[in-house]
This record gives C-alpha cells, structure tokens and sequence, in this order.
C-alpha cells in the first residue's frame, strides 16, 4: 500500500485554470516528481517555466516527499 502525504500547491498566471480544488492538502506520493505532477495536473511541461519548491528553485527532476510547498511560474512575456 502506497503511503500518502499532501503538498500546498499554487499556480500562477495563466497555470491557474490547472489549479485543482484540494490545492491547500494535494496528495501526493512520496517520491513523486514535479514532472509526475505536472502529468497528473495535465499541465503541458514548456508551460513550467519556474519551479519553487518551499522558496527554492526546483526543476522537473526535483522530488516531492510531501509537506512541501510548491509553486509554479509559466512563461512571462514581455513588451
């Protein structure tokens, strides 16, 4: 049996329409990567362009144990 554990998710711009209702308590588990996440959530990988774990820049290898904050940053464009 998997063990859960939850993480506080946060999407930002235009990631937001991926934000799923148990953001605050997500489950997860432990071992999981962002990459896994962001194919769970359906979110294209070229559309994280940053990734902050617990105010650390985080990569799509990074992996999650659970307890974590984790926000994500699509592209910005610029004029």
């Amino acid at each position: 049996m998997e063990k859960q554990a939850h993480i506080t998710l946060k999407l930002f711009a235009d990631l937001g329409k991926f934000l799923p209702y148990s953001a605050d308590q997500y489950p997860v588990t432990p071992g999981t990567s962002v990459r896994d996440l962001l194919t769970e959530l359906k979110i294209p990988e070229e559309k994280a362009k940053l990734i902050f774990i617990d105010g650390i820049r985080g990569e799509l290898d990074s992996v999650l144990q659970g307890g974590e904050r984790v926000g994500i940053f699509p592209p910005v464009g610029g004029g």
